[in-house]
């Protein structure tokens, strides 16, 4: 299993969920609240053709992020 940043997955990919790293601090609290916790499993859905924002699945909803706030999710990769 690898570790990446959310930003670094590509289509399709389904990942979890390691921590949120220091970079999340302003936005934290608004992650947590959307169910982007510790432990959940993700599905990296779309991606802009420029690259933000991306699109996942998680918890059975659609949820978009930012590159930015992607950067700050680590995540490992589900083989």
């Amino acid at each position: 299993m690898s570790i990446f940043t959310l930003d670094h997955l590509s289509l399709r990919r389904e990942a979890v969920v390691k921590r949120l790293l220091p970079d999340s601090l302003p936005f934290r609290r608004k992650l947590l609240a959307m169910g982007l916790t510790p432990g959940c499993k993700l599905t990296v859905m779309r991606i802009a053709p420029l690259g933000d924002p991306i699109e996942i699945n998680l918890r059975g909803f659609l949820l978009c992020l930012r590159r930015r706030e992607a950067t700050a999710i680590e995540v490992e990769v589900v083989e």
